[in-house]
């Protein structure tokens, strides 16, 4: 029977949510005080990781510790400020990724990263997307052997248990590939079934419009309040209130704000991130995205110019940017790449929603009927945006969903 929903946050994930609700039928209204795509999902790495089957955890061992403590790395900084805000989440992400935890904690997510490529791809599809989409897999560079020795261990065992595909490069092998990088390099992983795609935030337009087309509805306002209203959900907007049998909160970092507001307390936390594009010096080329694995930036050849995203920074939501990070990346960039100067007038600046247990929430929120969940994706929100939407439209038409949501569940808090 076909209802009246309301799906809060316009990302990758919202986007999907409403994309499968409308696709069954139901009268969908997607709401967001920005246009879909412009936000998180805007300023993303723009792969699609098939192969990210391990979930990033709170470093542990003494070596890194230390590396991390003077904070002046490129992969990870951290901010008191934002430290102290998230004190609880972040000491339960650090018992979460002590290797007991963690390694039961792999399979589960693992699942729901198998689902990436099969849920995206039919909303390509849809969407006549496929000229943003490139499916050559994308190059894990390492400059020591050590480090890659190491992370092939991991790979192997990856292809074994949860059927990633890859291949090792030797120095040689990566020069083939990319003529253009410099210094000494050891090789590289060539994760082979990723998709990555020119313009993330033009692919979460293309599905928004996918969505319109089956009848959704698409409105651009700022929330006001979120309540229940009987036995279904109001919500004031700017442009006027908005009534629903059914919600769904996608907001990403902001929802953890709403969500207290109608008691219901999750322990996200927010890890940001930066971005630049630039050009390329003479006639060098970037033909894959190349993540730099020691250092912790990724570069990728995208529409806007050649992007580079930094690692994670440990700070409160909308604190002011702090553009250290990136400068000590792009150092670090312009010594591999022959970068160019830079094409944006200023940082991007976004902010990952993550949980403690380095797992999405997906389901039904406790105790409030019609309230639906679908957040706290960390790094991969792009990727598993599709795949949440397919099986939070199953959950919430009482069908068996593609795989145990157990582990994904608000109430494992």
């Amino acid at each position: 029977m076909a209802r009246e929903i309301v799906v809060l946050g316009a990302g990758m994930v919202g986007v999907s949510v409403a994309w499968h609700l409308a696709r069954r039928g139901h009268s969908v209204t997607l709401v967001d005080r920005r246009e879909p795509g412009r936000e998180t999902s805007f300023g993303n790495a723009g792969i699609i990781q098939r192969e990210a089957v391990r979930p990033y955890p709170f470093p542990r061992d003494l070596a890194t510790m230390l590396r991390v403590l003077p904070n002046r790395a490129v992969d990870i900084r951290y901010r008191p400020g934002g430290m102290v805000k998230a004190a609880m989440p972040l000491l339960q992400y650090w018992r979460n990724s002590a290797p007991k935890r963690y390694a039961k904690i792999v399979p589960e997510y693992a699942s729901l990263i198998g689902l990436s490529l099969d849920a995206h791809a039919p909303m390509v599809e849809a969407a006549g997307a496929d000229s943003l989409v490139r499916r050559q897999g994308w190059l894990e560079l390492y400059r020591t052997h050590e480090a890659l020795s190491e992370r092939l261990t991991d790979a192997e065992d990856s292809a074994k248990r949860f059927g990633v595909r890859y291949r090792a490069l030797d120095a040689g092998e990566l020069a083939a590939k990319e003529p253009n990088l410099a210094g000494e390099l050891a090789g590289a992983i060539h994760w082979e079934q990723p998709w990555t795609v020119a313009d993330p935030g033009a692919l979460v337009q293309a599905y928004a419009r996918s969505f319109e087309a089956e009848g959704g509805r698409v409105q651009r306002c700022e929330i006001k309040d979120v309540a229940r209203n009987g036995s279904g959900w109001r919500v004031d907007t700017s442009e006027g209130v908005l009534e629903a049998e059914q919600l769904v909160m996608a907001m990403g970092p902001w929802s953890r704000d709403w969500l207290s507001s109608l008691g219901l307390e999750l322990p996200l936390f927010v890890k940001r991130g930066y971005h630049m594009h630039y050009g390329t010096t003479g006639s060098a080329r970037l033909n894959h995205w190349v993540m730099d694995a020691e250092v912790g930036y990724l570069l990728a050849p995208m529409q806007a110019g050649i992007r580079l995203t930094t690692g994670a920074e440990l700070e409160r939501l909308n604190a002011p940017p702090h553009l250290e990070q990136l400068a000590a990346a792009e150092r670090a960039a312009r010594k591999l790449f022959p970068l160019g100067e830079r094409l944006d007038p200023e940082p991007w600046k976004g902010a990952r929603p993550c949980t403690p247990d380095m797992k999405p929430v997906i389901g039904p929120a406790p105790g409030q009927e019609g309230l639906w969940l679908a957040l706290g994706h960390g790094h991969q929100g792009f990727t598993l945006g599709p795949a949440t939407g397919l099986l939070l439209a199953q959950m919430m038409e009482g069908e068996s969903p593609e795989i145990d949501m157990a582990p994904f569940r608000a109430d494992r808090f």
